[in-house]
């Protein structure tokens, strides 16, 4: 399993870094980006401590740890900016927090984050189709999330992702212990998409391509 979009004590996570790392690594995970939520407020304190514990631990134990950030409730206007400066301070993987349907989500932002060149538009909810094709052109990743309530657009995202070409990528978006996953019932959230079985490797591939495995 590699998980792009996780999240520790730093935002609103339970666990501190090295537990998380643990957590998955007793998963079977082989890489894990440690993702929280960020603004021009926090981003200068969380991202380089993130990046010490990705220094720290890779290379001593089994699970690549990948140092992130998931800009979330941004305004579309300041993301191009926000993007930039999570890169300067150390970011190796840019998520922004997509429209899903659960949560009150500027409308504008998946096209501001597609736009700004972001890694990972997260739980993009009823993302549109002229924004599933400007992805696919700049080879921003789609997410289909494990989470409860995000998830409930996974098949939305996935039929338009495949008929236009966009990327897409499996994720746990973890906020506790529970809610890391491993392979198999990560397959079992793609087919539920309405994917098939030989979609599965190519979604996992496009992990592993992000994640430098």
């Amino acid at each position: 399993m590699i998980d792009l979009h996780t999240h520790s004590i730093f935002s609103d996570g339970e666990l501190i870094p090295a537990e998380l790392i643990r957590r998955a690594c007793v998963k079977g995970y082989r890489a894990i980006a440690i993702t929280d939520h960020m603004d021009s407020s926090n981003m200068d304190f969380i991202i380089p401590r993130i990046a010490a514990i990705a220094r720290e631990f890779n290379g001593v134990q089994p699970v690549r740890v990948i140092p992130g950030t998931e800009l979330t409730h941004a305004l579309p206007g300041q993301l191009p900016d926000l993007v930039r400066k999570a890169r300067e301070l150390g970011a190796e993987l840019v998520v922004v927090h997509g429209e899903t349907i659960v949560e009150p989500v500027i409308e504008g932002t998946n096209r501001a984050s597609i736009e700004a060149g972001a890694d990972i538009l997260a739980h993009p909810g009823l993302i549109s189709e002229e924004d599933v094709v400007l992805a696919a052109e700049k080879g921003v990743s789609l997410e289909l999330s494990g989470r409860k309530g995000h998830s409930l657009s996974n098949g939305h995202v996935a039929s338009l992702a495949v008929k236009h070409g966009a990327t897409l990528v499996i994720n746990t978006d973890a906020h506790s212990p529970g809610d890391l996953i491993n392979r198999s019932f990560a397959e079992e959230i793609i087919l539920s998409a309405g994917l098939d079985r030989k979609q599965i490797d190519s979604i996992f591939r496009n992990a592993e391509k992000i994640s430098k495995i």
